[in-house]
């Protein structure tokens, strides 16, 4: 029998949806309104402006969940960019996101989004931090693993101390991998990353978040849209090179727990090991998710400069599966038809 909507008013919503490590990617394909601007952070303030009721419907329940996670394909106001994209969560908008980019480079070549070519083919990924170029494995009509080269990513402070509710002073590490993340060993908070309840680690790593973004302020060679502080990684600690994997968990936008190893998070932390000496240029490192043991492997490939900030460029390679599509309703007497959440 072949599935087919059932009588409706108003636009449909059109998603495939995609995950990289265990952490969910609905890639929105038809439904949005034009999204206006001249750029893609002005296309990024629109939607949070005027179109945000529609992230609500596609995140929240009762077609999404707390911790989904979307993508919006927007057009790039650079050259060499094959597309632009808008990335959205429970809270808001993100500035990028590496899980998204492993999946939205295969998605752009199975969907023919790019001139395909072997053994890898190149798409280029314009998030509102910057130009992404991702790497996608293909041969004989078939997409593998992808990886991508970062933006410029670097430490912004070491050893920071902060105030947080319920345990004290911590001493935190802030880095920048397209988005400012804190680090801080779960140790410290008598916490293991694969094997305390994933409610304690949220807890812990919400409120570093807070202590933070409360008394640390961020800034940005480039742009005071990407100032801000996105999430708290915890780690188990082991920083110094091994061919172990190492695993963390990240706490990002409002308490939304990363299923992955998380890209960016992944790319900050190599930059934050890279500027203590921990690991030099093109030491692989692997990293592991503490909610679902899945893998990226990530290093510093070349060194550059942000603004004043000594940066690297980083590598993070990884997978992302299809789960399906869908197209979505909203009934015109549907009180609950703009989501909701439960925590």
């Amino acid at each position: 029998m072949e599935m087919q909507l059932p009588p409706h008013e108003g636009d449909e919503l059109s998603v495939v949806d995609m995950h990289t490590g265990g952490e969910p990617l609905r890639i929105i394909l038809g439904g949005y309104p034009e999204v206006k601007g001249d750029s893609v952070l002005s296309k990024r303030r629109y939607v949070r402006e005027h179109l945000d009721h529609l992230r609500r419907v596609l995140m929240y329940e009762p077609r999404g969940h707390y911790d989904m996670y979307g993508a919006l394909i927007v057009d790039s106001e650079i050259p060499e960019a094959d597309l632009g994209v808008l990335f959205m969560h429970n809270e808001g908008y993100s500035t990028m996101c590496g899980h998204a980019v492993i999946a939205l480079g295969r998605f752009a070549v199975d969907y023919k989004l790019v001139e395909t070519k072997s053994p890898e083919t190149q798409v280029n990924i314009h998030c509102p931090c910057g130009l992404v170029k991702a790497f996608v494995e293909y041969s004989d009509g078939k997409t593998g693993g992808v990886r991508f080269l970062s933006v410029p990513a670097f430490a912004f402070a070491t050893d920071v101390k902060v105030s947080v509710e319920g345990f004290g002073d911590v001493t935190v590490d802030i880095s920048y991998g397209g988005a400012f993340y804190a680090f801080v060993n779960a140790q410290r908070f008598g916490l293991d990353v694969t094997k305390s309840r994933t409610r304690d680690l949220v807890d812990a790593a919400s409120a570093v978040t807070n202590a933070v973004q409360a008394q640390v302020k961020l800034h940005h060679p480039t742009s005071d849209d990407l100032a801000f502080l996105y999430g708290t990684i915890l780690t188990d600690g082991k920083d110094d090179y091994s061919s172990d994997p190492t695993a963390n968990v990240c706490v990002f936008a409002e308490a939304q727990v990363d299923r992955s190893p998380t890209g960016s998070g992944v790319t900050a932390r190599v930059a934050l090991q890279y500027h203590k000496g921990l690991i030099q240029l093109n030491q692989t490192r692997t990293f592991q998710s503490g909610a679902t043991g899945s893998q990226f492997t990530g290093k510093a490939v070349e060194e550059t400069k942000c603004g004043d900030f000594k940066a690297v460029v980083v590598e993070v390679a990884g997978r992302a599966f299809y789960t399906g599509v869908s197209r979505f309703v909203q009934e015109p007497d549907d009180e609950l038809t703009r989501g909701f959440l439960l925590k």
